[in-house]
């Protein structure tokens, strides 16, 4: 209990100060007051990770009381449509779950003759970054975990290491799509970037780091990849596809994989559709998996609540909401206005360094701190660069890059990592300690991240 009045006081005084030096540094009362209240709701994350939908609530309500906002603008900063997007995929999810989808794909990938510890290990990084660009990262994680822990206790290996490459490689996927993470969805729909735009742009370079990754993770690894190199020897490596579990084509996997690429199809043109029919900017891109979901839950109308009930994860979802509001607030008082100027100032007007500068802070702070949280602050500030005549594109590139790389220097920098070493912990009592990550996951971190700082600064076609 003191420990909780402890951390209670450190919030309070943290977001109090905050507010404080902003008021002081010219911002308005409100502009003030909307940058206590939103770090007091990132920092209640940070310190209170069960309670952040409590202080979400609490945020917003002392918003409004205080006329900071209106009701008018918090369902206008709501995102309700980056909400309801969430929502369709998540049905779809939990459509390819109960299908045996990946399952299926996961069986049919490791299925490969004479396998060895470094072939093992480069499906295990590639298989771990595409899934998590066509679904989405939690997802992907879920199902490259228990294959992982599956082929390392038939072979009586360690299973961290090749755990800790799933988890590296699937956050470097999800920057690769809008689909691999909530906050590519997030950027695409405040930026109007489309989905091709992430496949010509992000896709190549998510693919590079890919590439860099893997080898630096063959090396950091090579005790462990040869140790299971020998264990598959003596074991006989085929034999592992008897324990895998077999999912059959049956007809409701292919409809399912059907459904799911129809989908994909629709999204990746939805650019083109909208152009064609005269519709608003990512009007398709939102409306598909809606539409999709709908016809998940008529075609199988006795799970159909359960879809809604149990694969949707509102408590996520509700948070997300609150603190889009809060962001959005921010951009309302003409406090990220006020940031985007000094931020600008700082960097001399330069728009290399102004990206660099988005990206090494999203990057670091992503490391520390939920990925979607840090993303939402600083969309309204790229947002205020709006009206000061500068290409915003290298902005939310570094933006996007910066939240999903930054996530792997830490075991607490991405939803991915806490899912992952949740599921090691309660499927085989291990534990992976912050040592055991931090040095890994740093130097993916800081070797992607400059090379996306020299693609973002040097290279014409990103500016």
């Amino acid at each position: 209990m003191k420990s909780l009045s402890l951390k209670l006081l450190c919030l309070f005084l943290l977001a109090f100060s905050l507010g404080a030096c902003a008021r002081f540094s010219g911002m308005t009362a409100h502009q003030a007051l909307s940058i206590g209240i939103f770090s007091a709701s990132i920092l209640g994350t940070l310190f209170f990770w069960d309670f952040r939908l409590s202080f979400a609530f609490i945020g917003t309500s002392v918003l409004l009381m205080t006329k900071t906002v209106d009701l008018e603008h918090v369902i206008e900063f709501s995102s309700l449509e980056v909400i309801l997007f969430l929502v369709g995929m998540m049905v779809i999810i939990g459509l390819l779950k109960d299908s045996g989808v990946f399952a299926w794909i996961v069986s049919l990938i490791l299925r490969i003759p004479k396998l060895t510890g470094k072939k093992f290990v480069l499906l295990v990084g590639l298989l771990s970054a595409l899934l998590a660009c066509t679904v989405d990262e939690v997802t992907s994680i879920i199902f490259m975990v228990v294959a992982v822990l599956e082929i390392c206790e038939y072979f009586e290996v360690n299973p961290v290491p090749f755990l800790i490459i799933s988890v590296l490689t699937t956050n470097i996927g999800s920057a690769a799509t809008v689909l691999g993470n909530p906050i590519g969805i997030l950027i695409a729909s405040k930026s109007g970037l489309t989905f091709e735009d992430f496949i010509v742009k992000a896709f190549p370079l998510a693919l590079v780091c890919l590439i860099v990754t893997m080898l630096i993770l063959l090396f950091w690894y090579k005790k462990s990849i040869k140790l299971l190199d020998e264990q598959m020897q003596r074991l006989g490596a085929n034999e592992i596809l008897i324990r895998l579990i077999s999912v059959p084509p049956e007809k409701s996997l292919k409809i399912s994989l059907g459904i799911f690429g129809m989908m994909l199809i629709f999204i990746s043109l939805h650019h083109r559709m909208e152009i064609a029919w005269g519709l608003p900017a990512n009007t398709v891109l939102l409306v598909v998996p809606l539409i999709a979901s709908g016809a998940v839950m008529i075609w199988k109308h006795q799970k159909a609540r359960k879809y809604i009930e149990k694969d949707v994860e509102w408590w996520t979802l509700l948070f997300f909401l609150l603190l889009f509001v809060q962001a959005g607030t921010l951009k309302y008082t003409g406090a990220t206005v006020f940031i985007a100027e000094h931020m600008l100032a700082a960097t001399g007007n330069s728009l290399e360094l102004l990206t660099g500068a988005i990206l090494w802070i999203s990057a670091l702070g992503s490391s520390v701190l939920d990925n979607v949280v840090l993303v939402a602050a600083f969309i309204p500030v790229v947002q205020g660069f709006e009206g000061l005549n500068m290409n915003l594109q290298p902005l939310w590139w570094a933006l996007l890059f910066g939240g999903c790389l930054g996530g792997n220097i830490t075991l607490i920098g991405s939803t991915a990592n806490i899912v992952a070493i949740g599921i090691l912990e309660k499927e085989k009592r291990l534990k992976v300690t912050f040592l055991d990550w931090f040095w890994v996951g740093l130097t993916v971190g800081l070797i992607t991240t400059l090379i996306i700082t020299a693609a973002l600064v040097f290279l014409p076609f990103y500016r």
